[in-house]
């Protein structure tokens, strides 16, 4: 599949406008209607100055009017940076402001530092023309920005192309997607997987289910089903894991069930695997400057217990995977560092030089080609199959949020009468990182843990404020002078 995300929508609803393209509770809309909601916000949203070029921010509850606000910034040939409405006014007013956009799409008109506009109930006439067919090399336009946690102390924005999504939803592929499938759209809005549970469907045909809480829970999952014929499913690994514990049978009814974000628990895959022979669960992975995923496996029972654990699997269509050490390729069962290619790369990071330490170029069958450095490690086994091997660096996900501890200790250490601090990632009981712990020397009398707490939670996401938090007299060092992590952890027990 090539071309643009809002074209490929617009030929479903071409194709068949009475067919449910969303379902959110007790309401639903048909392609028909969705897309000619979206053209006619699209032409008020011009006439307010979107057009291309622009990054409209987009902050709204997940549902119908969210969707259609999406696409009516895509119509304006603006790529679209959708945030949550949950997080911190000041955290979403500083990330608007970096992305120079004429205006924010929002119920909350106060607080942002460029005009806001509300969708109306009424959209008005839809424009007579119906989109033109996509040029050449329309794909490479931007669609989406997400905003990922930077080691700087600073969010990175990853501008993703239009092709980088749709290369996913054409055959072959990973999922079932098309008329006759329905998937839940329950990640966090700012997420790639965002991508995938709605673009997934709506570009081929399928219909996107919108939960009515916020949050997916074994009974919803069951409901959905049964009410909205849901058969397809992605959730993180952590929740795959909740799932499993507290509600094996509620998977009944799918047909596929896609997990990932973290390493698998092979324990709860085996689980799953003997309670649900019959629903093919996938193992996904991929950094989010190369959307949603870059190699999927459909996980065995035999994979359970291998050693190294469960596989990352072969690449997904129109990307490549190398492992490198620096530009050379190490041979199979060699440990190098994962590095993609392909369609699904991002343009960059948006206000940053676009030849960065992890953008780069990369000689292959005699030619440049744009390549991604992920920091992973891997080996890629005599079959081609991709199996994980840790991190080169501090970078760690936490219930399927990619966090950079240097981000958290920047905010830190910008608090009244913090001095220093350290952020590390702690482990659960199947073996991966499921919170983070802040240790942190403050002046006399000053920074309490809760004020700490409460500070870090005005400034950052949820996933980013630390489940621990620990005054300390000093922070313990090796005697080379570094900071000694093994006895911070040690003061926690983990």
């Amino acid at each position: 599949m090539t071309g643009l995300i809002h074209h490929a929508v617009a030929r479903q609803a071409a194709l068949r406008p009475g067919a449910t393209a969303v379902i959110h509770g007790s309401a639903r809309i048909g392609y028909g209607s969705l897309d000619a909601a979206a053209r006619a916000h699209a032409a008020r949203l011009a006439q307010l100055g979107v057009g291309p070029g622009h990054i409209v921010p987009v902050v709204l509850p997940r549902g119908i009017r969210l969707l259609t606000a999406l696409l009516a910034v895509l119509h304006t040939g603006a790529a679209y940076c959708a945030l949550d409405h949950r997080w911190p006014p000041a955290h979403l007013a500083s990330l608007a402001g970096r992305l120079g956009a004429p205006l924010v799409v929002t119920d909350e008109p106060a607080g942002w530092p460029v005009p806001a506009w509300t969708l109306p109930d009424d959209p008005g006439p839809v424009p007579d023309a119906a989109p033109a067919a996509a040029p050449p090399g329309a794909g490479d336009a931007p669609a989406t920005v997400f905003f990922t946690s930077g080691t700087t102390g600073r969010p990175k924005a990853v501008v993703s192309p239009h092709r980088a999504a749709l290369r996913l939803f054409g055959a072959p592929t990973f999922a079932d997607f098309g008329p006759g499938h329905a998937m839940p759209q329950a990640a966090p809005v700012p997420w790639d997987a965002f991508t995938l549970e709605v673009w997934g469907m709506l570009t081929t045909g399928g219909t996107c289910v919108v939960p009515e809480d916020d949050h997916l829970l074994p009974d919803d999952l069951r409901d959905l089903a049964e009410r909205c014929g849901v058969d397809q499913l992605w959730l993180t690994s952590s929740l795959f894991n909740l799932f499993v514990d507290e509600d094996p049978d509620a998977f009944g009814g799918l047909r596929r069930v896609i997990t990932g974000g973290e390493r698998l628990s092979p324990e709860h895959v085996a689980r799953f695997l003997d309670r649900h022979p019959d629903i093919a669960l996938v193992n996904g992975y991929g950094p989010v400057e190369s959307c949603v995923f870059a190699t999927t496996h459909t996980v065995s029972r035999v994979d359970c217990a291998l050693p190294d654990g469960i596989p990352l699997g072969r690449p997904v269509r129109g990307t490549g995977v190398l492992v490198l050490d620096g530009d050379e390729p190490v041979p199979p069962g060699t440990i190098g560092e994962i590095c993609l290619t392909g369609a699904g790369l991002a343009l960059g990071y948006f206000g940053e030089d676009p030849a960065s330490a992890n953008f780069t170029t990369h000689r292959q069958d005699g030619r440049s080609v744009p390549l991604y450095r992920t920091g992973d490690l891997g080996v890629l086994d005599p079959d081609g199959v991709l199996h994980y091997r840790g991190r080169a660096d501090r970078q760690v996900k936490i219930a399927g949020h990619r966090v950079e501890p240097a981000e958290i200790e920047a905010t830190t250490r910008g608090l009244p009468g913090v001095r220093d601090c350290a952020v590390l990632p702690l482990t659960g009981d199947d073996g991966g990182f499921d919170r983070l712990a802040l240790f942190y020397t403050a002046r006399p009398g000053a920074a309490p843990p809760e004020a700490v707490r409460t500070a870090l939670a005005a400034r950052l996401p949820r996933h980013l404020v630390p489940a621990v938090i620990t005054p300390l007299p000093s922070l313990p060092r090796t005697p080379q002078g570094k900071l000694d992590r093994r006895a911070l952890l040690s003061a926690t027990g983990g």
